[in-house]
Protein backbone atom coordinates (compact mmCIF):
# COMPACT_ATOMS: atom_id res chain seq x y z
CA UNK A 1 0.00 0.00 0.00
CA UNK A 2 1.66 3.11 -0.60
CA UNK A 3 0.25 6.05 1.03
CA UNK A 4 2.30 9.59 1.82
CA UNK A 5 1.07 11.72 4.37
CA UNK A 6 1.50 15.39 5.35
CA UNK A 7 2.18 16.07 8.28
CA UNK A 8 -0.51 18.69 9.41
CA UNK A 9 -0.37 20.89 12.90
CA UNK A 10 -4.22 21.75 11.80
CA UNK A 11 -6.49 19.90 9.61
CA UNK A 12 -8.68 22.18 7.80
CA UNK A 13 -12.32 21.19 7.25
CA UNK A 14 -12.61 22.07 3.42
CA UNK A 15 -10.50 18.60 2.50
CA UNK A 16 -11.77 16.54 -0.02
CA UNK A 17 -10.53 13.83 -2.30
CA UNK A 18 -9.48 14.28 -5.90
CA UNK A 19 -8.19 11.76 -9.00
CA UNK A 20 -5.09 12.81 -10.39
CA UNK A 21 -4.42 11.67 -13.92
CA UNK A 22 -0.72 10.84 -14.55
CA UNK A 23 1.53 9.07 -17.26
CA UNK A 24 1.10 5.15 -16.44
CA UNK A 25 4.18 4.04 -14.26
CA UNK A 26 4.68 7.27 -13.02
CA UNK A 27 2.09 7.08 -9.97
CA UNK A 28 5.15 6.63 -7.36
CA UNK A 29 6.90 9.83 -9.09
CA UNK A 30 4.02 11.46 -8.82
CA UNK A 31 3.35 10.99 -5.32
CA UNK A 32 7.21 12.05 -4.29
CA UNK A 33 6.64 15.14 -6.60
CA UNK A 34 3.71 16.08 -5.11
CA UNK A 35 5.08 15.44 -1.40
CA UNK A 36 7.85 17.89 -2.31
CA UNK A 37 6.28 20.41 -3.99
CA UNK A 38 3.92 20.58 -1.37
CA UNK A 39 6.93 21.00 1.28
CA UNK A 40 8.41 23.74 -0.81
CA UNK A 41 5.22 25.75 -0.92
CA UNK A 42 4.01 26.33 2.56
CA UNK A 43 0.60 24.90 1.66
CA UNK A 44 1.25 21.73 3.60
CA UNK A 45 -2.09 22.63 6.00
CA UNK A 46 -4.14 22.42 2.54
CA UNK A 47 -3.45 19.08 1.96
CA UNK A 48 -3.65 15.54 3.50
CA UNK A 49 -3.20 11.97 2.20
CA UNK A 50 -1.74 11.29 -1.14
CA UNK A 51 -2.40 7.30 -2.53
CA UNK A 52 -1.16 5.56 -5.27
CA UNK A 53 -4.22 2.55 -4.80
CA UNK A 54 -2.25 -0.41 -4.81
CA UNK A 55 -1.95 -4.37 -3.60
CA UNK A 56 0.59 -6.77 -2.98
CA UNK A 57 0.58 -9.91 -4.60
CA UNK A 58 2.45 -13.21 -4.97
CA UNK A 59 4.33 -14.88 -7.48
CA UNK A 60 5.97 -18.14 -8.05
CA UNK A 61 9.51 -17.59 -9.38
CA UNK A 62 11.97 -20.64 -9.25
CA UNK A 63 10.00 -22.43 -6.58
CA UNK A 64 10.16 -18.69 -4.40
CA UNK A 65 7.79 -16.28 -3.50
CA UNK A 66 8.28 -13.10 -4.74
CA UNK A 67 5.97 -10.19 -3.54
CA UNK A 68 5.17 -7.34 -5.87
CA UNK A 69 2.73 -4.39 -6.07
CA UNK A 70 -0.04 -4.07 -8.38
CA UNK A 71 -2.14 -1.05 -8.63
CA UNK A 72 -5.40 -1.12 -8.96
CA UNK A 73 -5.92 1.93 -11.17
CA UNK A 74 -2.64 2.44 -13.30
CA UNK A 75 -2.20 6.34 -14.44
CA UNK A 76 -4.10 7.58 -11.37
CA UNK A 77 -3.71 9.03 -7.49
CA UNK A 78 -5.79 9.95 -5.26
CA UNK A 79 -4.83 13.07 -3.29
CA UNK A 80 -6.77 14.82 0.06
CA UNK A 81 -6.72 18.51 -0.61
CA UNK A 82 -8.26 21.88 -0.12
CA UNK A 83 -9.33 23.05 -3.86
CA UNK A 84 -8.15 26.47 -4.41
CA UNK A 85 -6.88 28.37 -7.24
CA UNK A 86 -3.40 27.95 -5.49
CA UNK A 87 -3.82 24.26 -4.61
CA UNK A 88 -5.16 23.07 -8.16
CA UNK A 89 -2.21 24.88 -10.05
CA UNK A 90 0.11 23.05 -7.72
CA UNK A 91 -1.26 19.84 -8.32
CA UNK A 92 -1.70 20.41 -12.06
CA UNK A 93 1.85 21.71 -12.52
CA UNK A 94 3.56 18.74 -11.08
CA UNK A 95 5.85 16.99 -13.66
CA UNK A 96 3.74 13.53 -15.19
CA UNK A 97 0.76 14.82 -14.26
CA UNK A 98 -1.76 15.37 -16.79
CA UNK A 99 -4.61 17.09 -15.11
CA UNK A 100 -7.45 16.48 -12.77
CA UNK A 101 -10.63 13.76 -13.15
CA UNK A 102 -14.22 14.62 -13.42
CA UNK A 103 -16.00 18.10 -13.31
CA UNK A 104 -15.15 21.03 -15.80
CA UNK A 105 -11.77 21.84 -16.62
CA UNK A 106 -10.56 24.56 -13.78
CA UNK A 107 -13.18 22.70 -11.40
CA UNK A 108 -12.95 19.16 -10.22
CA UNK A 109 -15.16 17.02 -9.23
CA UNK A 110 -14.19 15.59 -5.65
CA UNK A 111 -15.19 11.57 -4.96
CA UNK A 112 -16.97 10.76 -2.47
CA UNK A 113 -15.59 9.49 1.06
CA UNK A 114 -17.62 6.10 0.60
CA UNK A 115 -15.62 5.47 -2.31
CA UNK A 116 -12.10 6.27 -0.74
CA UNK A 117 -13.19 4.26 1.92
CA UNK A 118 -14.06 1.74 -0.52
CA UNK A 119 -10.33 1.63 -2.21
CA UNK A 120 -8.74 2.13 1.14
CA UNK A 121 -10.67 -1.43 2.32
CA UNK A 122 -9.45 -3.01 -0.79
CA UNK A 123 -5.73 -1.85 -0.34
CA UNK A 124 -5.84 -2.88 3.43
CA UNK A 125 -6.87 -5.94 1.84
CA UNK A 126 -3.62 -6.74 -0.08
CA UNK A 127 -1.81 -5.87 2.37
CA UNK A 128 -3.41 -8.34 5.17
CA UNK A 129 -3.78 -11.24 2.50
CA UNK A 130 -1.96 -10.67 -0.55
CA UNK A 131 -3.59 -12.41 -3.84
CA UNK A 132 -1.62 -14.54 -6.25
CA UNK A 133 -0.27 -12.35 -9.29
CA UNK A 134 -2.28 -14.89 -11.89
CA UNK A 135 -5.76 -15.70 -11.50
CA UNK A 136 -6.83 -18.86 -12.56
CA UNK A 137 -10.77 -20.37 -13.52
CA UNK A 138 -12.50 -23.59 -13.99
CA UNK A 139 -12.35 -24.68 -16.77
CA UNK A 140 -9.43 -22.87 -18.43
CA UNK A 141 -6.87 -24.73 -20.16
CA UNK A 142 -3.02 -24.19 -18.81
CA UNK A 143 0.21 -25.71 -19.62
CA UNK A 144 2.13 -27.22 -17.00
CA UNK A 145 6.06 -26.00 -17.03
CA UNK A 146 7.77 -27.90 -14.43
CA UNK A 147 7.71 -30.75 -12.54
CA UNK A 148 6.94 -34.21 -14.09
CA UNK A 149 4.18 -33.34 -15.91
CA UNK A 150 6.19 -30.51 -17.65
CA UNK A 151 4.79 -29.41 -21.52
CA UNK A 152 0.97 -31.30 -20.61
CA UNK A 153 -2.01 -29.45 -20.98
CA UNK A 154 -4.64 -29.17 -18.95
CA UNK A 155 -7.64 -28.28 -18.13
CA UNK A 156 -8.42 -26.50 -14.55
CA UNK A 157 -10.49 -28.25 -12.02
CA UNK A 158 -10.54 -26.75 -9.51
CA UNK A 159 -8.33 -23.55 -8.08
CA UNK A 160 -7.44 -22.93 -4.12
CA UNK A 161 -6.10 -19.23 -3.50
CA UNK A 162 -5.75 -20.34 0.33
CA UNK A 163 -2.87 -22.96 -0.74
CA UNK A 164 -1.34 -21.53 -4.07
CA UNK A 165 -2.52 -24.93 -5.56
CA UNK A 166 -4.83 -26.03 -8.84
CA UNK A 167 -5.91 -29.41 -9.55
CA UNK A 168 -5.45 -29.79 -12.91
CA UNK A 169 -7.13 -32.56 -15.05
CA UNK A 170 -4.03 -33.75 -17.81
CA UNK A 171 -4.62 -36.20 -20.43
CA UNK A 172 -2.05 -39.02 -20.44
CA UNK A 173 -2.34 -41.88 -22.43
CA UNK A 174 -5.44 -40.63 -23.58
CA UNK A 175 -7.46 -40.42 -19.97
CA UNK A 176 -7.77 -37.47 -18.03
CA UNK A 177 -5.58 -37.83 -14.51
CA UNK A 178 -5.96 -35.38 -12.02
CA UNK A 179 -3.10 -33.52 -10.87
CA UNK A 180 -2.08 -31.20 -7.69
CA UNK A 181 0.17 -28.18 -9.30
CA UNK A 182 1.14 -25.26 -7.15
CA UNK A 183 0.82 -21.76 -9.58
CA UNK A 184 4.08 -21.17 -10.72
CA UNK A 185 3.97 -24.63 -11.92
CA UNK A 186 1.47 -23.77 -14.80
CA UNK A 187 1.28 -20.97 -17.17
CA UNK A 188 -2.25 -19.83 -18.79
CA UNK A 189 -2.39 -20.74 -22.78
Amino acid sequence: MSEQVLTNTQTSGNMRWYVIHAYSGMEKSVQKGLTERIARSGMAEKFGKILVPSEEVVEIKSGHKAVSERRFFPGYVLIEMEMTDETWHLVKNTPKVTGFVGGVRNKPSPISPAEVQKIMDQMQAGVDKPKPKTLFEVGEMVRVKEGPFTDFNGNVEEVNYEKSRLRVSVTIFGRGTPVELEFGQVEKM
